[in-house]
C-alpha cells in the first residue's frame, strides 16, 4: 500500500516533467541561420546574433541564391538577407517548423528600423492542409503507439525468432502505407514520394516495434515499459516534432535525435519535405534501432526454447526419480 502512494506521484511527477518541462524551455540553442549579403552590410547582423550567446549558429553566405540552397539543403533554418540600406529580407522553411520561421521574423523586425516592414519569402512552404504544421507533430504519435502495441502483442503473445520478425514487419509495412493514404493523400499534410514517405512511417513503426518487443525478449514483460518509456515518455517529447530539435532544453534536442521518435520525425520532416536532404543520421538511428530488436528478438528467440527444453527435461527426471522412489 505504502509502495503504491509513493509510486504514483513519482510517475505523475515524471511523466508531468518528461512532456511539460521542453516545451516550457524552448528557446534557441546553436540554431544554424544563415546571413548572406556584402560583407559592410552583414557584419552588424553577425555580430548581433553572436551577441546573444549560444542562441545561434551563425553562417555566412554570399548571397541569396546560396542562403536558398542552405535552406533547401537542411542545413540551416532560414537566412537574412542583406542587399544594402534597409531591413533584411528574411528566408525561412515554414516545413521545418513553423516556430523558428516566426523566431527569425521576429529578429528581424526587432533590429529593423521603427516603422520599416520586413519582407519575408518562404523558401520551403508548409503543405496546404497543415500551414502551421501542428498536425505534423501529432501524426507521429498513432505510429509510435502502433509500434509499442504491436511490440507488446508479439511479446506477450508468445511469438518467437522468425514468426516474429515476420508479423512485425507486415503490420508496419501496411501501417505505413495506411498513414500515407490517410496524412497524404486525405488530409494534405505531407508532400514528397508517396512510397518513400510509406517507408519513412513504416520503418518508424518498425523500429518502435523491435525495440519493444527487443526489450521484453531480454528482460521479460518489463522490458515493454522500458520500451515504452523510450519511445512515448521521453521520445515523443524531446522529439522537436512540433518545432524543433535546436528549439528544445539542452541535452534533451540533442538525445532526442538518438532516439526512434525522435529520428522518425526528423527523416520524415527531410523525406517529405526536403527531398530527402538531411534524411542520413536519422535514417541511420531507426535503422539501427530496428537491427538490434530484430538482434534481440532473434537471441531471446533462440534462448527460450532452450530453456523451456531443460525446464522439461528436469521435469521428466524429477517424475522419473518419483517412479523409483
Amino acid at each position: 500500500m505504502i509502495g503504491l502512494i509513493v509510486a504514483v506521484p513519482l510517475l505523475v511527477g515524471f511523466v508531468l516533467w518528461a512532456f511539460t518541462w521542453p516545451n516550457a524551455r524552448s528557446a534557441p540553442h546553436d540554431l544554424p541561420v544563415g546571413v548572406a549579403g556584402p560583407a559592410q552590410a552583414t557584419a552588424p547582423a553577425v555580430e548581433g546574433l553572436a551577441a546573444q550567446g549560444d542562441a545561434f549558429d551563425v553562417r555566412e553566405y554570399p548571397d541569396e541564391e546560396a542562403a536558398r540552397r542552405a535552406i533547401e539543403e537542411r542545413e540551416i533554418y532560414g537566412a537574412f538577407v542583406f542587399s544594402g540600406e534597409g531591413p533584411p529580407e528574411v528566408l525561412t522553411a515554414g516545413a521545418g517548423g513553423a516556430s523558428v520561421s516566426q523566431l527569425l521574423v521576429g529578429v528581424a523586425e526587432a533590429q529593423a528600423p521603427e516603422g520599416a516592414s520586413v519582407t519575408v519569402t518562404d523558401v520551403v512552404p508548409a503543405p496546404d492542409g497543415d500551414p502551421r504544421g501542428a498536425v505534423f507533430g501529432t501524426s507521429l504519435l498513432p505510429l509510435v503507439i502502433a509500434g509499442i502495441a504491436t511490440g507488446a502483442l508479439i511479446a506477450v503473445s508468445g511469438l518467437r525468432g522468425g514468426r516474429a520478425l515476420v508479423g512485425l514487419v507486415g503490420a508496419a509495412a501496411l501501417a505505413g502505407v495506411v498513414a500515407t493514404v490517410i496524412a497524404h493523400d486525405w488530409l494534405d499534410v505531407l508532400a514528397g514520394d508517396w512510397w518513400q514517405v510509406a517507408g519513412v512511417l513504416g520503418l518508424l513503426m518498425l523500429a518502435g516495434g523491435a525495440t519493444v518487443a527487443g526489450f521484453a525478449a531480454l528482460l521479460g514483460q518489463a522490458g515493454i515499459g522500458v520500451g515504452a518509456v523510450l519511445l512515448m515518455l521521453l521520445g515523443n517529447p524531446w522529439s522537436g516534432a512540433a518545432s524543433a530539435p535546436e528549439m528544445l532544453p539542452e541535452p534533451v534536442g540533442a538525445l532526442g535525435q538518438w532516439l526512434p521518435t525522435g529520428a522518425g520525425a526528423s527523416l520524415l520532416r527531410s523525406v517529405a519535405f526536403f527531398d530527402g536532404n538531411g534524411a542520413g543520421f536519422p535514417l541511420a538511428v531507426l535503422v539501427g534501432w530496428a537491427l538490434l530488436g530484430t538482434a534481440a528478438i532473434l537471441w531471446g528467440g533462440r534462448r527460450r526454447p532452450r530453456s523451456a527444453r531443460d525446464e522439461g527435461g528436469a521435469g521428466e527426471r524429477a517424475r522419473v526419480t518419483a517412479g523409483q522412489g
